[in-house]
């Protein structure tokens, strides 16, 4: 197909159902199998989720977190704590490839409806839990929140400010992100297995572990130092010092790093030769490489404060947007330094990453951002008010009538 064929619509996710119990952010493990197409029927008490008006912006009486959390899914009201609750919610599972509990663990047991008994009704069914610090270990039964996950992990190093108190420092939340999209790839590999083979299982992931799990080379690296510096070292074009794990042992870069430029910052990365070689060229400084040549790979010329002097100079002499194109021009990496504010002006965001818009989901949310060459996602539908289709999934999933939802309802069995 040319690359300028008409793209049409494709939801590759179309013939996946899921059953998901969730509160707050863990609601995240689905959304992206919602945008890929799945259905995802989101199982709500009479009382909701709260996370509707949880945390900020409240954008039109609704917070954000639930318009991009729960975009996509629809959402029924189901009371577990009658017979006939109880009983609608079997018949759900009966038609489902998997079942989110994005809670504390063992919600669904307490309600009669574990893996055991979901497994009675659907011996393929596959059973996730998401929840803070996973079924096991000392912390389990903890209460907590995201960034508690993110501290535990050791990503978000505290602050004092002139008070002398301690704060939480501006970061990216990574646990209560990256745990639902490690849970989403758990769900995908467990329906394969059970379509392939007829048998469900069993799964959980913890928000704290995925943190830890982003975060591998920082602790890897310590646990690597841990080894006599015979067994370990550092890299050949630091004569195979030591340095400190992660982006802190770039600090002292110089040939990768941040410069400041006449309107803003770029960040420079030429730490391979070539790329050295093709900037100093194209500046016209062929006696800094001269002078300098570095080594092959992964060389910073780290705490070189003459060299560093002379780039500061050089990267003053440009804006921020004629450095991008000078670095695309002569082959030597020149990055963008964006903020989460100013990222939406950046030419590359506006190219692939255009805003979902407010219209239809009620706030402009990111896209999924993986694509599709051949073809497009659907724009996800917004994120559901209580129990939004609750008639609709009864009729059209279980085939329920009039007079059995007025019997449901009689029986308090749907709020």
């Amino acid at each position: 197909m040319t690359s300028d064929a008409p793209s049409h619509t494709v939801r590759p996710l179309e013939s996946v159902r899921i059953v998901e119990c969730s509160m707050l952010g863990p609601a995240a493990i689905t959304t992206c199998l919602a945008d890929l197409g799945a259905d995802v029927i989101k199982v709500e008490p009479p009382s909701g989720d709260y996370v509707r008006e949880m945390t900020w912006p409240i954008v039109e009486g609704t917070s954000l977190m639930h318009l991009h959390t729960n975009r996509g899914k629809r959402s029924v009201v189901l009371d577990l704590r009658t017979a006939e609750g109880v009983e609608v919610f079997l018949d759900l599972v009966r038609h489902a490839d998997a079942v989110v509990e994005a809670m504390r663990p063992g919600g669904l047991e307490r309600r009669g409806l574990g893996f055991e008994k979901l497994r009675e009704v659907n011996p393929r069914i596959v059973f996730i839990t998401i929840s803070g610090y996973g079924m096991t270990g000392p912390y389990k039964d903890y209460p907590s929140h995201g960034i508690a996950y993110d501290t535990w992990a050791g990503i978000v190093a505290p602050e004092v400010d002139e008070d002398g108190f301690a704060y939480l420092p501006e970061h990216v939340s990574i646990g209560i992100n990256a745990g639902p999209l490690y849970g989403a790839l758990g769900i995908l590999s467990g329906i394969l297995q059970a379509r392939a083979t007829g048998e469900g299982s069993r799964m959980e992931v913890a928000q704290s572990d995925a943190a830890a799990a982003i975060d591998w080379l920082r602790s890897e690296t310590y646990k690597s130092y841990e080894r006599p510096e015979s067994e370990v070292t550092g890299n050949k074009s630091d004569d195979y010092v030591r340095r400190a794990p992660g982006t802190a042992g770039m600090k002292e870069g110089v040939r990768y790093n941040v410069y400041e430029t006449k309107d803003g910052y770029v960040l420079f990365m030429a730490s391979e030769q070539a790329f050295w070689k093709n900037f100093c060229e194209g500046v016209d400084r062929m006696d800094m490489f001269e002078r300098w040549p570095g080594s092959k790979y992964a060389d910073h010329a780290r705490g070189n404060v003459e060299m560093h002097r002379e780039l500061r100079d050089i990267f003053r002499t440009k804006t921020s947007a004629e450095w991008l194109e000078f670095g695309g021009r002569v082959n030597t990496p020149i990055a963008p330094v964006n903020s989460p504010k100013t990222i939406a002006d950046d030419p590359q965001f506006q190219d692939r990453l255009p805003w979902l818009p407010r219209e239809r989901l009620g706030a402009e949310q990111l896209p999924f951002p993986v694509k599709l060459v051949d073809g497009e996602l659907p724009v996800p539908t917004k994120a559901p008010t209580l129990g939004q289709h609750t008639d609709e999934v009864l009729h059209e999933v279980l085939g329920y009538d009039d007079a059995r939802l007025a019997a449901l309802r009689d029986a308090k069995a749907l709020g």
